[in-house]
């Protein structure tokens, strides 16, 4: 059983019922009706299935049946059932959004694998739907249902309050910089300044001043900005990012900003206090840089008293599907698209990919997908219908021979067309009516 439903309409009792017990031999879960109203009236929201209906009935005809449905959910699939007259009509129905069309009498494998593929359709689009919703419902940016990421929101909003010194480690594309930004939004210091420094960006000639800064009567860097960045972040918070590149030069000068919260510009005469909230991260580990030498060891254990680990993206196996249809959502909005179908070979992508740039690779392609999608999506659509109608013309001609016994005579007679027609039919979809011979 898939878990789904499917809702079997068909006026006929006889055949109702035996199609019913076919398709519960198959697995399927059927809920059958004798007419088109009683089944809207039992219709739930977001029903999580798909529907089969006869197109001649009474009263409310399968087209109109079709109509009402596409009215209340427009991706709930529909599957007409239909005599071979009706086939025009069908196809017509297609482009109003039927899901797919058999003809009677149909074989019940071949109605069968169009309900499951239907289905399967249909369980994407709903899980795309919840994860819309519990994407758009998430009280943080930081995105996220497993363990890890649970944890991660709750450390912050208590080390937010806590107004303490962080160190974030994790790999690119984490969320680090975000993270930072929520310790500070979240805090008591969130009324002052954010000031964040690119420590790679640091060059040793420059990294004193751009840091620390330097006295007003300073006349060597009178061209240059006197205020530091931890001057600038007073009363605030302080980024260091990546501060495994900081310069070993300045490694004793924040050593002593977080020991002794002060700082002594160049050419100042003494020390200056600072209030200020420092908050470093790392992509790399920290304590490796310090066993090679490249980073002090008491800056060290001082940045590291409180620390947060930003797990990676592969490790995080049931957030990847809910930060996709986010981002997706993102996308769709800032490029102003209409909306993106997210298909199953996004759902593999995503789930099987292993994500080396993380989070922010993962929003990458979600912008990629609905760039790439969306101009070609009319014509797609366009291109899929003339090939659905080939595909039932040519399952139609299959079981007229089958029950024919291979007999072409006889096949004409059944589906009612020229012999002519017929044998242009075999040649263009590769048939040999040889192989439905008995004994063959």
């Amino acid at each position: 059983m898939t878990g789904q439903r499917v809702l079997f309409i068909e006026d006929d009792d006889a055949l109702r019922i035996a199609t019913v017990q076919a398709l519960e031999l198959a697995g399927l879960d059927v809920l059958a009706f004798a007419g088109a109203e009683a089944t809207l009236a039992a219709l739930p929201p977001d029903f999580d299935g798909a529907i089969v209906t006869d197109i001649r009935m009474g009263r409310m005809d399968g087209l109109q049946l079709l109509g009402r449905v596409r009215a209340l959910d427009p991706e709930l699939p529909v599957i007409l059932v239909t005599g071979h007259g009706d086939v025009p009509m069908a196809v017509s129905a297609l482009r109003d959004g039927a899901y797919d069309f058999l003809t009677k009498p149909f074989a019940v494998d071949h109605l069968v694998a169009t309900i499951r593929r239907a289905l399967e359709r249909r369980g994407l689009m709903m899980e795309n739907r919840r994860l819309r919703t519990a994407a758009a419902e998430a009280d943080s940016p930081l995105v996220g249902q497993s363990t890890a990421m649970v944890d991660l929101r709750r450390a912050i909003g208590q080390l937010a309050s806590a107004d303490v010194d962080v160190l974030i480690e994790g790999e690119a594309g984490t969320g680090k910089d975000l993270t930072a930004t929520l310790l500070h939004r979240l805090g008591p210091r969130r009324a002052r300044p954010f000031v964040a420094v690119a420590c790679a960006t640091l060059t040793e000639e420059r990294a004193t001043i751009d840091l620390i800064g330097h006295a007003a009567d300073s006349v060597a860097h009178t061209r240059l900005s006197r205020t530091g960045a931890i001057a600038a972040a007073q009363g605030g918070t302080l980024l260091l990012d990546g501060i495994d590149a900081l310069p070993a030069s300045l490694q004793a000068a924040m050593l002593r900003v977080i020991e002794d919260r002060e700082v002594q510009p160049i050419g100042a005469a003494r020390a200056e206090p600072v209030d200020v909230r420092v908050i470093a991260t790392s992509q790399g580990d920290l304590a490796r840089a310090v066993a090679a030498g490249r980073f002090r060891q008491d800056l060290y254990h001082r940045l590291a008293a409180t620390r947060l680990h930003l797990p990676p993206l592969r490790l995080r196996e049931q957030d990847r599907m809910l930060l996709f249809v986010g981002f997706v959502e993102e996308a769709r909005v800032q490029l102003d698209r209409p909306d993106h179908a997210i298909t199953e070979a996004d759902r593999r992508h995503v789930l099987e990919h292993g994500w080396p740039g993380n989070v922010r690779e993962l929003r990458s392609y979600a912008f990629e997908r609905v760039l790439a999608s969306v101009p070609g999506e009319a014509a797609a659509e366009a291109q899929d219908l003339p090939g659905r109608v080939a595909e039932f013309e040519a399952g139609v001609i299959v079981d007229a021979l089958r029950a024919c016994d291979g007999n072409v005579v006889r096949a004409v007679e059944r589906l009612g067309i020229p012999r002519k027609t017929l044998y242009y039919k075999l040649t263009r979809y590769g048939i040999d009516p040889e192989t439905f011979r008995p004994g063959r």
